[in-house]
């Protein structure tokens, strides 16, 4: 395993590629956007393209791989891997599951000092502020490599991921190492629609119509069928070395986003209710005539490198770190 994975971090990318086919029928409800509803385009060739899933919604389905509903914590595979929680009122939140990960503001205030000194941007002035505040000046930049082992030190799903740490310094912006998305080439939009019954008052006169869920109210409804689905992973493997981390802390990264795929095309294809996908095919396009490793593989490197980071001092101690909020 270790000499498989060695050889995928030679190049500068990892590159995969999963054909997808709806588990049923031949139609599909792609991602929709406010104001926008489905993305459609077409190929410079002419080929009508449908985005099925965003980037963003990406890095959010891959990030749900790495948490146990169940447990409240990190699947058992994960273990040791450090990362950032909360509770406040009975209710909890954490640095996996928060929209903007560490800069989430249940969490940010409490490590804030700490992303600081590690990044090296502690009691720098700001613009307009006193030192005493403590953050950093927008133009005086900011070492990246520092600010990804701080980053790193809390939560390495966060460095993968990618982060945008405004709330310690404008300029304190981390590139997602692990990128993904789905498109559908060839598409036929499918339309299609219905109606919400009112079995008391069809015509809801008089109390209010539609606008309050009244009265029989038809909708239509877009769906799509394709000639391929693709989801499209990739892992930048340049900007991850780029960050210092050491060999251990570039393993773990690489063998934890390969694993984060994997467990994905195994088991997160239900997207939507009407979104829901198996795969037909993997491939490595980069590099080239290497293979995928299995999930069972890639989670014995993981725990090794969980053991030999935090043997080298790399992570917080203890890996959890729990923010108290003012209530």
């Amino acid at each position: 395993m270790s000499d498989s994975l060695a050889s995928a971090m030679v190049g500068a990318r990892v590159l995969i590629e999963a054909d997808l086919q709806p588990v049923q029928g031949s139609r599909f409800q792609p991602t929709g956007f406010p104001s926008l509803g489905a993305a459609e385009f077409s190929r410079p060739d002419g080929t009508p393209m449908l985005l099925v899933e965003s980037a963003q919604s990406m890095a959010n389905r891959l990030e749900a791989t790495a948490w146990d509903d169940v447990r409240d914590d990190l699947v058992v595979a994960l273990d040791g891997l450090p990362y950032v929680s909360t509770s406040i009122d009975g209710r909890s939140t954490d640095s996996i599951r928060e929209a903007h990960r560490l800069n989430s503001p249940y969490l940010i205030e409490g490590i804030k000092a700490g992303l600081q000194e590690r990044a090296g941007i502690a009691g720098k002035k700001t613009k307009g502020k006193s030192a005493e505040d403590g953050e950093a000046d927008e133009s005086s930049g900011v070492d990246l490599r520092r600010l990804a082992q701080a980053v790193f030190h809390y939560d390495p799903n966060a460095l993968m991921h990618g982060i945008f740490l405004e709330k310690i310094v404008g300029t304190a912006r981390l590139t997602r190492i692990l990128s993904a998305f789905i498109e559908a080439v060839d598409v036929r939009p499918v339309e299609s629609g219905g109606v919400k019954n009112d079995r008391i008052d069809p015509k809801g006169k008089g109390r209010g119509g539609a606008a309050k869920g009244f009265g029989n109210v038809p909708f239509a409804r877009t769906e799509y069928t394709a000639g391929k689905i693709i989801a499209y992973f990739s892992i930048d493997v340049a900007l991850l070395k780029s960050y210092g981390l050491g060999s251990e802390g570039e393993r773990l990264i690489v063998s934890l986003a390969l694993w984060k795929i994997r467990r994905f095309l195994e088991t997160g294809g239900r997207l939507r209710t009407a979104c829901d996908f198996e795969v037909h095919s993997v491939r490595v396009t980069r590099p080239e005539g290497w293979e995928l490793p299995s999930a069972a593989d890639l989670e014995r490197t993981i725990k090794e490198c969980i053991v030999s980071c935090r043997a080298a001092g790399l992570f917080a101690d203890p890996p959890k770190t729990v923010v108290q909020l003012a209530k």
